[in-house]
């Protein structure tokens, strides 16, 4: 019964731990990235579309990124999603494809990804510790209703609590890279 509660508990924050690699992927850095896409979303008829669904990102220089669509009648909706999106870049229409220079990051715009790393990473942090307070909840029931003895309990908790602050750590480490990656010029 604990061991279930403990597995599911690590799941859930490996899940959290994936979800953080991904958001943290997704912030623009001074380097082209196609990871840097995977939050753009296109209104292909009527339905919202992930970008990397409509069509190919490529990386011919660092601070370059050609985006080709598959269905050329979409490359405006595209362009738009692009212009729209939170990374503040502006695609060149090349008629088959859009070109998007990366202009060198200010000062203030790399302060501003920085802060909002931390925020990604504080939310990760929250999740992995309501997974904690949720398995603590279910173990702490099953002393209360005697399915398991207190000594079961708190060595289930201790194990609980080291699985938290591994995951913690681990969000640590990945705050702490991306910040260096933003704040190198």
């Amino acid at each position: 019964m604990i061991d279930e509660i403990l597995l599911e508990a690590e799941s859930k924050m490996d899940g959290s731990m994936s979800h953080a690699r991904e958001e943290f992927a997704a912030i623009r850095t001074g380097r082209a990235s196609s990871a840097m896409f995977n939050r753009v979303t296109v209104d292909y008829y009527g339905a919202p579309t992930p970008l990397t669904q409509l069509a190919s990102i490529g990386i011919p220089e660092p601070r370059m990124v050609i985006v080709k669509p598959f269905d050329s009648s979409q490359m405006g909706d595209i362009e738009r999603a692009i212009r729209n999106s939170d990374l503040g870049l502006n695609p060149a229409n090349e008629g088959t494809q859009l070109r998007l220079n990366l202009p060198p990051m200010t000062e203030e715009r790399r302060r501003d990804m920085v802060k909002r790393a931390k925020t990604k990473g504080e939310d990760a942090k929250i999740a992995i510790r309501n997974v904690r307070r949720k398995a603590k909840e279910e173990i702490s029931k099953l002393v209360k209703d005697s399915d398991v003895s207190e000594d079961e309990g708190h060595s289930a908790e201790k194990e609980l609590d080291d699985l938290t602050s591994g995951y913690v750590t681990q969000i640590d480490e990945l705050m702490q890279s991306k910040e260096n990656e933003l704040l190198e010029f």
